[in-house]
């Protein structure tokens, strides 16, 4: 497939990658946009090792309300300057995230924040549902690990399906967003608060 300047062109401001680096990866991936993303998110990920390692202390805290006042989102994301905390694209970003906290309900940042315990209970839960649908014993292992695997995508925010795109995470989101400024981004905390919740019926 005959690779065009125009793909070049909407890979690069996609991505923020080199012009050479977006042509190999149109190559290597046959043309498609989504697999030369993949491509370049993969190559990008020791540049990116190297970003986690620096401190974050600029950014955003933001807040959110939903449905008249029903739900209300807390969140703190940082970055490493303030230019970038300037940024449209940042803020844009941030608000995105709000409002997946808002629509999705995750529970935890990510999957090692949750409790031993929550996670064991889980693990027990799955095991009883398993045996209780006559699963040999070595096949229930292997549900409760797959089960335990969709229960983070759930709870985790960093592992949710993102509401506006689902064939990619937040944790993707970040990632590009690491790319595209050069900096590091942290989503560092968030509280979700809906009217009555915990109140019982």
């Amino acid at each position: 497939m005959e690779i065009t300047t125009a793909m070049v062109k909407e890979l690069r401001e996609a991505t923020a990658a080199g012009i050479l680096d977006c042509r190999k990866a149109l190559v290597e991936s046959d043309g498609d946009f989504d697999k030369a993303v993949d491509y370049l998110r993969e190559k990008g990920l020791a540049k990116m090792a190297k970003r986690v390692d620096r401190t974050a202390k600029e950014g955003i805290v933001t807040s959110y309300i939903h449905g008249g006042g029903r739900i209300g989102v807390l969140l703190e994301v940082n970055c490493e300057t303030d230019f970038v905390a300037r940024t449209e694209e940042f803020q844009s970003f941030v608000n995105d995230i709000a409002l997946q906290i808002a629509a999705m309900s995750p529970q935890y940042l990510k999957r090692e924040d949750m409790p031993e315990s929550v996670v064991e209970r889980e693990k027990e839960v799955y095991r009883a549902q398993a045996l209780e649908e006559g699963k040999p014993e070595q096949i229930a292992d292997r549900i409760v690990e797959g089960r335990l695997e969709k229960f983070y995508k759930d709870v985790c925010l960093l592992e949710q399906a993102f509401i506006r795109d689902e064939d990619h995470t937040i944790d993707d989101l970040v990632k590009t967003l690491m790319t595209k400024t050069g900096e590091n981004i942290i989503v560092r905390r968030f509280a979700r608060f809906e009217l009555g919740e915990g109140l019982g019926e």
